[in-house]
């Protein structure tokens, strides 16, 4: 396990420490899956990736009070995938929402838009579910609410500033949990000196002017659109917002979207890669 430490100073009066996991990618099939899905348990990530999660849920219970998952926990859609969801997510020590890949049924085969995300939604219900929420989560840890939102194709939802909104009214300090980075240039920056070949930068919340060096496809992909704007310039004014903890791009960063608002990115889980997170 490869493990990062930073701090945040809200005016806790008791420690909290969260471990912030993300990008796990495990993956399984069964006799209830179809040929294709065994055949993507062959996709190039670690070896050791299942291992990595665990590793990081022990410690997590030994060191820490709650993991905070922002997805990707599962590589696709598969009735072995949420079976493994349903055990794995029964423990109350993780907090858990979904990135992408929960809902990707043969990973990148095709268009995923919202309508398909609900595709495979009430594909993974009619397996059980994972026995958490998927889309929204929210939980009260020491004082601090932590926010679950799943922007998992690079959109927000009026639905879910209307619940932030209402969440904020609990006067209590918030920390956003979601898979896809907010827009910050330096991040923005970052990912194309690592990956200048790359058509995009996997954000979400990208302006126009920034969009130019973007493929087509990919421009078109993550542009945001009103009701994504509306809800990152709520996150970037609301001050009960102390922090955002995300993933996606499978690197690890840290910088702040405003002044006062920091963002943590982890890098992927299926490395080893974990962040622990002290609140006081």
């Amino acid at each position: 396990m490869e493990l990062l430490k930073n701090t945040i100073q809200i005016g806790l009066e008791k420690p909290l420490k969260l471990l912030h996991v993300t990008d796990s990618h495990i993956a399984f099939a069964d006799e209830l899956d179809n040929e294709r899905k065994h055949k993507l348990l062959g996709r190039a990530f670690s070896p050791d990736k299942e291992k990595y999660l665990y590793e990081h849920i022990a410690y997590a219970k030994e060191n820490c009070d709650v993991m905070v998952h922002t997805g990707d926990m599962f590589d696709f859609v598969s009735h072995a995938n949420t079976v493994k969801a349903q055990e794995i997510l029964a423990d109350e020590h993780i907090f858990f929402i979904a990135g992408n890949h929960e809902y990707s049924q043969y990973v990148g085969e095709a268009w995923e838009d919202k309508a398909y995300r609900m595709n495979s939604y009430m594909e993974i219900e009619r397996y059980g579910g994972f026995g958490v929420p998927m889309l929204w989560n929210t939980r009260t840890v020491g004082g601090v609410n932590i926010v679950g939102i799943d922007n998992s194709y690079y959109l927000f939802e009026d639905w879910q500033l209307y619940r932030l909104k209402k969440e904020a009214k609990k006067g209590l300090p918030i920390i956003l949990a979601f898979h896809t980075p907010l827009f910050e240039q330096s991040l923005y920056d970052f990912y194309f000196e690592k990956m200048p070949f790359e058509t995009c930068s996997y954000l979400a919340g990208v302006d126009e002017s920034h969009l130019e060096r973007y493929s087509e496809f990919r421009a078109y992909q993550q542009r945001p659109d009103e009701p994504t704007l509306r809800m990152i310039e709520y996150i970037k004014n609301e001050p009960l917002i102390k922090a955002i903890f995300a993933g996606h791009v499978h690197f690890n960063y840290e910088s702040n979207i405003t002044d006062s608002l920091p963002q943590f990115v982890t890098g992927g889980g299926y490395d080893g890669y974990a962040r622990e997170i002290t609140v006081f």
